[in-house]
């Protein structure tokens, strides 16, 4: 193995802990923030001229520096960003509007008693007071003046971007005659040195400017224009008014000779109704966000002072090398490693779930190519930086590169990518023959994972800190393989527990503040997506009660027509965007950057609340007595936070007092990290030992006795955690942010034939049934804390229920067959105000999806694609989601986690046309089958009636063709390219349709039975 790294694998239990191969261990680092920052700007606050801590606001203490207090007064809105005060003009500050109702005595007025000696102090004491001063903010209000402080016979040199000045006059001005001369002479000389001097308007200062970019915010709403809005909300109103007169029309208007028929409709015409209501309701305030990536630089990249951005922990997930391909996962993990942002600041940690060694050799060639492939990306700024779709792409790769050498390096960079290709397809090819022995490691060593259900745990660290550099002598981020403990005994819970794990060893080995959630198959798209989710995490006030920031999945590799609406662009563009007004968007799996505070069970910050009087105890005096302050979660949080401040001693008492063992698990290097708001590795005697506690941390007992799993990190309970584990941060009152940059940040792989597809959508409702009957309902979980929005929490109420919808939808799409089979029909004779009513009811309906499609930029053929397969899914997967989920509650059948197939590009668009055997496939066959027979038996029935029949019979038949036309991708998909349906399918289908349509003419259930003479008493005449 070509890496300077070890493979660590040992088991907490049996005391085993081996260094398979040598290795340079990554150094860690500490960060130490001291001091107090402005919460607008995030520099250090600063003192006045007496030494004391700079204070804006005497009401709440809400800590401003100056140059941000003067900006606010200045040009904002001139109130404390947290109190909502007005800022008082304290010493040395100019007047501002407003300031005129003060009675305080100007200090810059009666600061001293002088007679001017030249005109040019005459001109700088009127431009104090008129306020002409700048505070780093800005030119001055007059362009044409040009202003400067003369000290002894010369300009004192403009201001820098970090001091802010007060003006004085010469030192060798008149004094007054007080004695307060020395005094203020002293005071001058302080401030001269360094905190206060006079700028000179010589036109537009680039520094000042930049400045003042750096104090604005680092994003923005961008609120949808109202004149796509409104008209939209107006439709929604006018369809919910509609489809309840409707409602109550069909209600009060049974079919008497059909009673069951109607009343079937009925009911599934009012659940429509009200999960229409569920899913419109949390789309009524949708927003859009816009970032500001060079205010981030500006702020947090200063140029001559060390990076300030925060370090990210980038996590990547794989299970099976034979469903994911090495390939797919290497093109993911060489995109993460060539980002556009500070290697040192960047760590990949790749999960094996399978304990795979092809996947282990594969992250060690990644790890040697990408010493020529990081350079060549940063130093051409290409995107995207996987190089399988880099090189695939059909676009001039020449535009907007003028090096010279970019055409040489490209074609020697493509011959490298194929080499390195080629040794991954050997890998591969030589893992299909699994020896018996099991596999040996280059060096003779058996492979540990050999037994992919009972193996140690293992790490390697393939590029660490300060050993590995590219081919241009440039460090390279971290890498590092993760494969956790297993053991027959306990139960793993999937991908859950392993994300846990990648939580707890990057706490333990570089403990970043924030982390990176992929799947194997969403490589990054856009190198600048980590920045993107800093100018909302980063932000100096609201970033703190945000606990991750999704971004949209898009794909790569999808039909041109996307027949089975992979893309789902309903749900990202218009869904998401909706819940990103209310709470946020929910967590959909990968593409996601979470706090890492967040996920360690803490709730978000709250607002410092203005400090009411109290006594003393001692005497009858005003205000509220004394008590002693509660033990409650936030006391709890705020000692936490402390911790870093107390020596060692100290803290292991505090920790054992408020036990977090039971909380975290029994590792102390590890508990300590969660300490660390702010990140930075923990303090450890050697990096062995911090190997040895990675080790410790997941192995598969860790998690017992613990909250991991119920109140940390991924929750368990559903194979769906993305949507429980979000739910659970938003029920503790965290917001989440949706950032859909102009380039997408990630894209990744979808099925691409239907049986892919359908098992995928199978597993998304099995995860919301999973949820519904557990303790995290959304209907009832976190009510009475109140923390979670109104909205939101529908939003998430109809996440859980809307497998159950699939039942009335199979019910729906037999009706019509029904209908034509029994010449009955759902509604009465219709009347003008009921056909009215229908025909207001069918274009409210199109025109909200218009007007819908019009505010969020999706277009008419992924509109209909998302309502074709809603039903498609919702007579298959759905259906079966529901009786599996009612299996695992009353029988304990356990259900079973199917990875999906990953592919890589448009060459592999022939999957579209596979068939592939699934159950899943029967009740669609089956509804459509019916649905045929129905069409023949109301031709045949109305041939035989005559004309009369020919009018009835169009609205049955419309009614038939709206089902067909939405299962026409189905049947498509069915058929494939060369027509050719499995026997199987065709058996079973039409061997239920028979049955069914048997026994429908056996019992004709719907249909009212009039009673007549009986023909045994009267005879055949009578």
């Amino acid at each position: 193995m070509a890496s300077n790294s070890v493979l660590f694998a040992g088991s907490h239990n049996r005391n085993e802990f081996v260094a398979i191969h040598n290795h340079e261990e990554p150094k860690s680092t500490w960060r130490n923030l001291d001091g107090q920052v402005c919460e607008i700007c995030g520099d250090e606050i600063g003192k006045t001229v007496e030494g004391d801590l700079f204070v804006a606001c005497d009401e709440c203490g809400f800590p401003v520096c100056r140059p941000c207090y003067e900006y606010e007064r200045r040009e904002g809105t001139q109130l404390c960003p947290q109190c909502k005060t007005r800022y008082k003009r304290l010493k040395g500050s100019p007047r501002v509007p407003g300031d005129a109702d003060e009675e305080d005595i100007d200090d810059i007025e009666h600061e001293f008693n002088i007679e001017d000696e030249s005109e040019n102090q005459k001109h700088a004491t009127e431009a104090v007071l008129n306020g002409k001063l700048s505070y780093g903010r800005g030119p001055n209000e007059d362009e044409n003046a040009e202003l400067s402080l003369v000290i002894k016979g010369e300009q004192t040199p403009s201001s820098s971007l970090h001091k802010r000045v007060h003006p004085f006059p010469q030192p060798g001005s008149q004094i007054n005659k007080d004695g307060e001369g020395k005094e203020k002479m002293d005071d001058w000389k302080i401030l001269q040195q360094g905190n206060l001097v006079m700028e000179t308007d010589n036109g537009h200062d680039p520094e000042v400017a930049m400045l003042d970019e750096s104090r604005q915010p680092l994003s923005r709403k961008v609120a949808i224009p109202s004149s796509k809005l409104n008209p939209y909300r107006m439709v929604v109103v006018a369809r919910f008014i509609i489809m309840g007169l409707f409602l109550q029309y069909r209600v009060t208007h049974p079919v008497q000779d059909a009673i069951g028929l109607w009343l079937t409709s009925v009911i599934c015409e009012i659940w429509f109704a009200f999960s229409w209501i569920f899913d419109q309701l949390p789309k009524w305030l949708p927003i859009q966000r816009e970032t500001y990536l060079d205010r981030l630089s500006i702020r947090y990249e200063r140029e001559g002072e060390p990076n300030k951005l925060a370090p990210v922990d980038v996590f990547v997930t794989t299970v099976d090398p034979w469903k994911e391909p090495p390939l797919v996962t290497a093109n993911t993990v060489l995109s993460i490693l060539a980002m556009d942002y500070p290697v040192e600041k960047i760590s990949c940690y790749v999960s094996d779930d399978g304990a795979s060694l092809l996947t282990f050799e594969t992250l060690s060639e990644t790890a040697e190519f990408s010493r020529k492939w990081v350079p060549f990306c940063k130093k051409f700024n290409i995107e995207p930086r996987a190089p399988e779709m880099y090189f695939t792409l059909k676009v001039d790769y020449l535009a907007d590169k003028v090096q010279p050498t970019f055409v040489k390096e490209r074609r020697v960079m493509k011959r490298e990518y194929e080499e390195f290709k080629v040794r991954i397809n050997g890998l591969v090819a030589k893992a299909r023959e699994v020896p018996v022995e099991g596999w040996i490691m280059q060096d003779g060593t058996p492979w540990p994972g050999n037994n992919t259900q009972d193996h140690p745990g293992m790490i390697q660290v393939f590029l660490g800190e300060g050993g590995d550099f590219d081919a241009e002598g440039n460090e390279l981020p971290h890498l590092v393989y993760v494969s956790r403990e297993k053991r027959p005994a306990f139960h793993h819970n999937k991908r859950a527990g392993a994300m846990n794990a990648l939580v707890r060893v990057s706490g333990v080995l570089t403990n970043a503040p924030f982390m990176l959630n992929l799947d194997c198959d969403h490589y990054v798209n856009n190198s600048k997506a980590v920045r993107e989710a800093m100018c909302f995490l980063m932000d100096p006030q609201a970033g703190k009660r945000v606990c991750f920031v999704q971004f949209p999945q898009r794909f790569d590799g999808i039909d041109k027509h996307d027949r089975y609406a992979n893309r789902n662009r309903v749900f990202f563009d218009i869904n998401m965007k909706g819940l990103d007004g209310i709470q946020g968007p929910m967590y959909v799996g990968t593409g996601c950057v979470f706090r890492r505070q967040a996920l360690y069970g803490h709730e978000p910050p709250k607002a410092v609340k203005r400090p009411k009087m109290e006594s003393c105890g001692c005497c009858p005096c005003f205000g509220r007595k004394k008590k002693h302050q509660k033990v409650t979660k936030s006391l709890v949080n705020g000692v936490v936070a402390s911790l870093e401040e107390v020596d060692d001693e100290s803290k292991e008492q505090l920790m054992s007092k408020m036990n977090f063992e039971h909380r975290f698990g029994d590792s102390s290097i590890f508990v300590t990290s969660t300490l660390m708001e702010e990140g930075g590795a923990p303090p450890s005697s050697s990096k062995e030992a911090l190997l040895k506690e990675a080790i410790h941390v997941m192995s598969c007992d860790y998690e017992d006795r613990t909250e991991w799993g119920t109140e940390l990190g991924w929750i368990y309970g559903s194979i769906t955690e993305d949507i429980i584990t979000g739910f659970k941060l938003h029920s503790r009152g965290w917001r989440s942010i949706y950032c859909m940059p102009k380039r997408s940040a990630f894209k990744g792989s979808a099925p691409i034939n239907l049986s892919d597809r359908l098992n995928q959508a199978l597993r998304w409702a099995l995860g919301s049934v999973e949820i519904f009957f557990s303790r995290h309902n959304p209907i009832w979980y976190g009510f009475k804390e109140g923390k979670l929005k109104f909205l939101q929490r529908f939003a998430y109420i109809n996440t859980t229920m809307y497998p159950f919808t699939s039942i009335i939808i199979l019910t729906y799409c037999l009706l019509p067959a029904i209908c034509l089979l029994t010449d009955k029909f759902i509604m009465s004779e219709m009347s003008a105000f009921s056909g009215l009513l229908l025909v207001a009811l069918f274009i409210s309906f199109f025109a909200s999806g218009i007007l819908e499609l019009r505010w969020s930029g999706v277009t008419v053929e992924e509109w209909w694609r998302n309502e074709q397969f809603w039903v498609i899914g919702g007579i298959s997967s759905h259906l079966f989601a529901v009786v599996q989920g009612l299996l695992k509650i009353l029988a304990g059948v356990d259900t079973i986690f199917t990875v999906t197939f990953k592919l890589f590009d448009d060459k592999e668009s022939k999957e579209l046309y596979n068939f592939k055997w699934t159950t899943l496939l029967i009740p669609p066959t089956t509804v459509l089958i019916i649905n045929l027979v129905g069409i023949v038996a109301g031709f045949t029935d109305a041939m035989n009636t005559g004309y009369q029949a020919l009018r009835p019979l169009v609205g049955k038949l419309l009614f038939v063709f709206w089902v067909i036309a939405h299962l026409y991708p189905f049947l498509k998909g069915l058929m494939g390219r060369q027509n050719r349906t499995p026997t199987i399918v065709v058996i079973w289908s039409v061997l239920l349709a028979s049955i069914f349509s048997l026994v429908w003419v056996r019992i004709d259930p719907f249909v009212m039975r009039t009673r007549g003479p009986d023909p045994k008493d009267c005879g055949i005449n009578c």
